[in-house]
């Protein structure tokens, strides 16, 4: 079954909109990023979250003890690593990885092999911001490549009219959304809906 995360979440109205058109993560922005948030906002927002939805924390480049504080106070289940961290650093974090690569060519996806994580995010080009640019990569590049059985979530310039014919594409374990789902920088809780069925709706092809 596809999996659908939002990101970039800030406010309860938005929270309950995804959750109630079945996201399976929710994701909060802890990097420089005009969808950030502090940890305190972050776990006063979780509590709108049920138990079967899981809290993405997004970081670039951040300490690992801040990563770590931030994950046990607002009660993150995964933490999605958009920076250079190492596979090392990866690893010794001590938490379920979700780890961002920025795709422009096939030498790209050759980084993927060396971690070891749980969710693999691939991601078009960095921008201003590591992510949310609204940018769509070159699909193609993906389409071939062999992951191994790792679980590959797509992002970049997703949005609810082009989701079906990525995951028909792709084939990945779930897509990523953010800016495809706003209006003038803000979400739009009917683009949310419309997003998630729309994704949905792709895994009864055969697909997923």
């Amino acid at each position: 079954m596809v999996q659908v995360k939002i990101c970039g979440l800030m406010n309860r109205e938005a929270i309950l909109t995804a959750v109630d058109a079945g996201t399976d993560l929710i994701g909060f922005v802890f990097a420089r990023s005009k969808r950030r948030i502090t940890k305190e906002e972050a776990a006063d927002l979780a509590k709108y979250i049920p138990p079967n939805v899981k809290k993405v924390g997004v970081f670039v480049n951040e300490e690992m003890e801040v990563i770590q504080e931030i994950a046990r106070e607002a009660g993150l289940d995964y933490v999605q690593l958009h920076g250079d961290e190492s596979p090392d650093f990866c690893r010794e974090i001590g938490l379920p990885v979700i780890k961002a690569f920025h795709v422009a060519s096939p030498e790209d996806l050759d980084k993927v092999a060396r971690y070891d994580c749980d969710y693999y995010l691939l991601d078009s080009p960095a921008g201003k911001y590591r992510g949310g640019n609204g940018e769509k990569f070159d699909w193609t590049i993906v389409k071939e490549r062999d992951f191994l059985n790792k679980k590959i979530l797509l992002a970049g310039g997703l949005h609810a009219d082009n989701v079906a014919a990525a995951i028909d594409e792709v084939n990945p374990a779930g897509v990523d959304v953010s800016s495809g789902v706003e209006t003038d920088g803000v979400k739009d809780l009917d683009k949310i809906r419309e997003f998630i069925l729309a994704a949905k709706k792709g895994e009864t092809n055969g697909i997923i």
